[in-house]
């Protein structure tokens, strides 16, 4: 974890996105433990007010991160109602298997919709706010932005391309005293990993990929770096330590994966294919809320 100017968390209001379930909730409850404020946002209106029950200090806003509009409105409440932002936490994203030859395209996109382009329009609707605090902006990414997995490319897409925009970003806010940072973590015990495990051929092909690429790693440890990471103010946070040195070899890694998951990649396309519709769809219950019709 690099770091450039920490600020003590008590008093602090954090904003999270994703925070009804999963990484966002327990980082929520860990930025609370440590003294900050925190305004949750996600889909769930009852499990974000479920979130906001147990956490002393928060208020919750159930908004869609593809809405821009909406968030605008989101970050004037959140301002009215605590005064001001000093840090935001991008988490909400989603997730789906496939290749781009068989996936339903509706899903496909979805993905990216959510991860990249809920990222640029959640940023830009607090930025004003940052700018005022001079404040921080963690952007979560993944292993996925590090590493091109098959059956995944809407998702390595998505988060290659969050990583790329944070990093854009923490040159370009450094003249208004606003620090920017990238969360990098593998597979971690989320609903969203269950439920792609439990996709046909996803969970089998993820559960040959070597040594710690394959594991899942458990929620509180890597979420207690995340908090930290808001806490320093870091440029690079890394929820699992190995992943560091990934960033060290990752332009080789493509010429990697292609020559040692093709036959993988291969049947594990066939098992999506034979699951249906349903097998490309945003994994887990926090998918779910996704994918259904948003109303007019």
């Amino acid at each position: 974890m690099s770091r450039r100017s920490a600020r003590p968390l008590p008093g602090q209001v954090v904003v999270v996105t994703g925070a009804a379930r999963g990484l966002g909730a327990e980082l929520a409850r860990q930025l609370t433990d440590r003294g900050a404020r925190v305004a949750l946002l996600g889909l769930e209106p009852e499990e974000l007010e479920r979130v906001r029950e147990s956490l002393p200090g928060s208020a919750c806003w159930a908004v869609d991160v593809t809405d821009g509009a909406a968030l605008g409105v989101v970050a004037e409440q959140v301002v009215a109602h605590f005064g001001r932002v000093d840090a935001l936490v991008v988490n909400a994203g989603i997730g789906a298997g496939g290749s781009l030859l068989h996936a339903e395209p509706a899903s496909y996109d979805l993905v990216v919709e959510v991860n990249l382009l809920g990222s640029i329009r959640t940023v830009r609707a607090f930025l004003p706010a940052l700018v005022s605090s001079r404040g921080y902006v963690l952007q979560v990414a993944s292993l996925a932005a590090l590493l091109p997995v098959p059956l995944m490319s809407a998702y390595c897409a998505s988060k290659s391309g969050v990583e790329a925009f944070a990093r854009s970003l923490r040159v370009e806010l450094s003249s208004h005293g606003v620090d920017v940072g990238v969360g990098y973590l593998s597979w971690t015990d989320t609903d969203m990993v269950r439920g792609a495990d439990a996709t046909p051929g996803l969970g089998e092909f993820r559960a040959q990929l070597p040594g710690p690429f394959g594991r899942t790693y458990p929620l509180t440890p890597t979420v207690a770096r995340l908090a930290v990471g808001v806490e320093q103010r870091a440029a690079s946070v890394y929820c699992q330590p190995w992943l560091r040195a990934v960033t060290w070899v990752r332009g080789s890694l493509p010429a990697i994966v292609a020559r040692t998951q093709g036959a993988r990649a291969a049947a594990a396309e066939q098992a999506l294919v034979r699951g249906g519709a349903l097998a490309s769809r945003p994994v887990g219950a926090g998918g779910a809320a996704a994918h259904r019709p948003r109303p007019d």
